[in-house]
């Protein structure tokens, strides 16, 4: 997982600069980046459209945005930060006082050092972020404030990506590409996407897989109204952000509370010792609010590192490069592939023999394994697999009732199988 690591890192570095909101051209900016690594089908849906509850917006574009003194020194500057202007600010050229230009402006006092990340999508404003101690470093006088942004009728952008497997049902993975220049909490959840969506390809998997590139919530939203006819075939999903930071990783389970997805997760997070946190379900934070809303009530739930507002540097200019971790992201990556692997074989199967145990040495099933170091325990397994193979019981229901290794309880079943004593 290093060189992954190191490939997602640099993934990051390469998106950071690009000023991203949810509709416009840095949106496509950065799935042209993505369509580098992965093949993708792109969709812009037009300013206006209903979608669900909601409607598309204009689209939002920004081509520089400045505050200079009356000698003409730029203290703010669009140039030097993407989250230097509130996003969806309305356009502004006027020249004003700094009792005027206070209002609109907005810092972070108890991180002085700090640029915030602010948001104004629904509502006709304008504003600057910029550190606090810039904002106590201003003289009275007269300021120029310029903002050059558009508001007019556009699109919406995202983009899919599909891991084609054995069988139609779906698996969705998703991640939100609206934030502007924020590392962890946007652009390690991309990293980890793409990574992801990658491995998958090379290993052959049962089930599809969609990712889901999309700005947030209005995305979510947009795709869900978009696809309402063919959600029966999504069986699972799962929502990446916060993918990089140091902190343990947390699991929020989906509305339902025990659907596969959740057992699955959890499972692998507890099985592999990893430090994690396990929350419950609530109707806030990213999309799986969207996916989990109770019309849809799909199977999706969220993987983090340090939940959204969990650590200090969240929505801020410390959320940087520097913030998220190579190590930190291939920890993800791999608890994600983990966690596909069992959920991508956890299957039902059928004794054939259910009357009385079959006799596993005339079949040669004893004789399999001779010479292996956990050949006791592989014996186990058959009888396991054969006791509660009533097609009820999943592979993953075995490996929690017996305490055997899912990986152990998958080779029995395969073995089994091949000896006509189980079917799917």
């Amino acid at each position: 997982m290093t060189d992954a690591g190191a490939d997602m890192h640099a993934l990051v570095e390469r998106l950071y600069p690009l000023c991203r909101s949810i509709t416009g051209d840095g949106v496509r900016a950065t799935l042209d980046i993505i369509g580098e690594y992965l093949p993708l089908t792109r969709h812009e849906v037009p300013t206006g459209t209903p979608v669900l509850d909601w409607t598309v917006p204009e689209e939002w574009n920004i081509s520089g945005a400045y505050i200079a003194t009356a000698d003409g020194r730029r203290v703010v500057d669009l140039a030097d930060s993407s989250l230097h202007v509130v996003s969806y600010s309305v356009p502004i050229a006027e020249t004003m006082s700094l009792d005027e230009l206070r209002p609109h402006l907005h810092t972070l006092p108890e991180h002085p050092s700090w640029i915030p990340y602010r948001t104004s999508y629904y509502a006709r404003e304008w504003g600057f972020c910029l550190p606090h101690d810039t904002l106590t470093s201003l003289a009275e006088g007269e300021y120029e404030v310029r903002i050059d942004s558009t508001l007019e009728e556009g699109h919406l952008s995202y983009a899919e990506h599909v891991v084609e497997g054995a069988v139609a049902d779906e698996v969705i993975v998703s991640c939100h590409v609206c934030h502007p220049s924020l590392a962890n909490d946007n652009l390690a959840g991309i990293a980890v996407a793409v990574q992801l969506a990658r491995a998958l390809a090379e290993t052959g998997t049962h089930y599809t897989y969609r990712f889901l590139f999309i700005p947030g919530t209005i995305g979510s939203i947009t795709w869900l109204a978009r696809n309402r006819q063919r959600l029966d075939v999504v069986k699972h999903g799962l929502v990446l952000a916060c993918a990089g930071d140091r902190g343990a990783l947390t699991y929020k389970r989906s509305r339902r509370g025990n659907a596969e997805i959740d057992r699955v997760v959890e499972y692998v997070l507890r099985e592999g010792d990893r430090p994690h946190t396990l929350v419950d379900f609530s109707p806030y934070g990213y999309d799986e609010r969207q996916f989990c809303s109770p019309g849809f009530d799909l199977g999706v739930g969220s993987l983090t590192r340090t939940p959204y507002a969990g650590y200090p540097e969240y929505h801020t200019s410390a959320d940087n490069p520097g913030f998220v971790t190579p190590a930190a992201m291939a920890d993800t990556l791999g608890a994600c592939l983990e966690a596909f692997g069992v959920l991508d074989r956890n299957r039902r199967y059928v004794n054939l023999s259910p009357f009385g145990e079959p006799q596993l040495g005339r079949r040669g099933l004893y004789e399999s394994l001779g010479g292996r170091s956990d050949a006791k325990q592989a014996q186990l397994a058959m009888l396991w697999v054969l006791n509660l193979s009533d097609g009820e019981h999943t592979l993953l229901d075995i490996a929690e009732r017996s305490g055997l290794p899912f990986e152990t309880l998958v080779v029995a079943a395969d073995a089994l199988r091949a000896a006509g004593l189980l079917k799917e």
